[in-house]
């Protein structure tokens, strides 16, 4: 017996485009609205990419707002890293004794 063919809902996009915003992957999006990957695909592409832009645009505005806002030093140095490619330095120098020359010496394995 034929399956009838799928047909998509606003409830159906709405529940697709929240639970791949949550980051569900396809099949476990498949197995909440009881169809198969290639029926995801067919009917929901907007919804799947969408719902992860919308989540994503969410996070990366409540980040913004701790920096800028609640003044959170810690969004702001995500922030500079990521997204103005900022990045720590560090310089390490070696030196020998009283800050003179290192004395590098070879030896052979059977040397004492």
């Amino acid at each position: 017996m034929a399956q009838k063919p799928h047909k998509p809902t606003d409830d159906l996009r709405e529940q697709v485009e929240s639970a791949s915003g949550l980051g569900l992957p396809h099949d476990q999006v498949c197995a909440l609205i009881g169809i198969s990957d290639e029926t995801l695909r067919k009917y929901y592409g907007p919804e799947l990419g969408m719902g992860k832009a919308k989540a994503s645009a969410q996070v990366a505005k409540s980040l913004f707002n701790k920096a800028v806002q609640q003044g959170d030093t810690t969004a702001m140095i995500w922030w500079t890293k990521a997204q103005m490619r900022w990045a720590e330095t560090q310089r390490h120098e070696n030196s020998g004794p009283d800050g003179g020359p290192q004395e590098l010496v070879v030896r052979w394995a059977d040397e004492k």
